[in-house]
């Protein structure tokens, strides 16, 4: 690392606050472990969890950077006694443990993956997160099947978008439900095949209307206790609800868990931050075999809303707690 420099910047959040705590500093860069890339970053991702961790309702797991930020784009200027498969020089994307609110961040080599043909840093910086999360959670707790349905909350978050896209790619009837007519016209371009107004609209007899009556075999959830019960109610026979964030509570009371026995239902959920390297590992080598070669075609790619210049991430938070926006929200650290 001696042709690198000393320090570098940063965006530090202090003890903690409103979006104002942002505000860039200078301090060591990151010293790669050895499974552990060093990337020097390019584009950085905004995401919810970084406005959680902000706030002080979301802490770093022990041994992660404090540093906000959990997905980047850029150059491999360093690596690991242990790592094989990167080289100095490599434009790679990572799911990082924190750190990407800067220059520098280190990440596992088993987090990072390649740029997939045709991309660049910004579209490459908006993967991991939401493709990680989606992939594990829509697929893998939620098990969705070609042929089955699926209702995605918040349709046009980060999540929500690339959930209608990947669902849509492998087969799936996809609704979703948004904040605004805007918004459900926005679903159905991602894909949708049908867009709920949730503030005009009954989304559980939207759903028993689209359905036949039937309701959905998975259920992406971000909003949590203030849908819990409704949730239920939008499930078929053997349904699966997926909870990835808790936007509308975490403390359901009075809920009738009848449908849970007489349906069969399943309910489960997840966060990514806590898993092992090697769990995340294993998502990674998935999306590397069957979602990389449809990004290269051109299919299911992320969508950008906006981006700011890293000084500027205090904004780009006030725009994510907004929720006005449709898509990802993106930081540009370097060319």
């Amino acid at each position: 690392m001696a042709s690198l420099p000393q320090e570098m910047t940063y965006i530090a959040h202090g003890t903690g606050g409103g979006a104002e705590v942002l505000v860039p500093a200078r301090g060591p860069l990151p010293e790669p472990r050895p499974d552990e890339v060093l990337i020097r970053v390019m584009v950085a991702g905004v995401n919810r969890p970084d406005v959680q961790q902000r706030s002080g309702s979301y802490p770093p797991p022990p041994g992660a950077s404090p540093i906000i930020g959990l997905e980047c784009a850029g150059e491999v200027v360093a690596t690991g006694s242990a790592v094989t498969r990167y080289r100095v020089g490599d434009r790679v994307c990572a799911l990082t443990n924190g750190g990407a609110y800067a220059e520098y961040c280190a990440a596992p080599e088993a987090q990072t993956l390649p740029w997939p043909e045709g991309y660049d840093a910004t579209r490459a910086a908006a993967l991991p997160e939401t493709y990680f999360t989606v992939w594990a959670n829509m697929f893998g707790h939620g098990r969705l099947q070609p042929g089955e349905t699926v209702l995605v909350h918040g349709g046009t978050s980060g999540i929500g978008v690339t959930a209608i896209k990947l669902a849509k790619a492998f087969g799936a009837r996809v609704f979703a439900t948004a904040g605004s007519p805007e918004k459900t016209v926005a679903c159905t371009g991602f894909g949708a095949d049908a867009a709920i107004d949730y503030k005009a609209q009954d989304f559980v007899e939207e759903v028993k209307r689209l359905t036949e009556g039937r309701g959905v075999d998975v259920l992406l959830d971000m909003v949590g206790a203030a849908y819990f019960q409704r949730n239920l109610r939008c499930m078929a026979w053997d349904g699966r609800l997926v909870i990835i964030a808790f936007l509308g509570g975490h403390e359901a009371d009075a809920v009738d868990l009848r449908p849970i026995m007489l349906r069969r239902l399943t309910v489960t959920g997840s966060t990514m931050r806590p898993r092992t390297t090697a769990q995340k590992g294993e998502l990674a080598a998935a999306l590397e075999a069957k979602v990389w070669p449809m990004l290269a075609e051109g299919r299911c790619g992320p969508e950008i809303f906006r981006t700011f210049p890293l000084a500027e991430a205090s904004d780009a938070h006030r725009l994510m707690e907004s929720s006005t926006h449709i898509g990802k929200i993106m930081l540009t650290v370097a060319e």
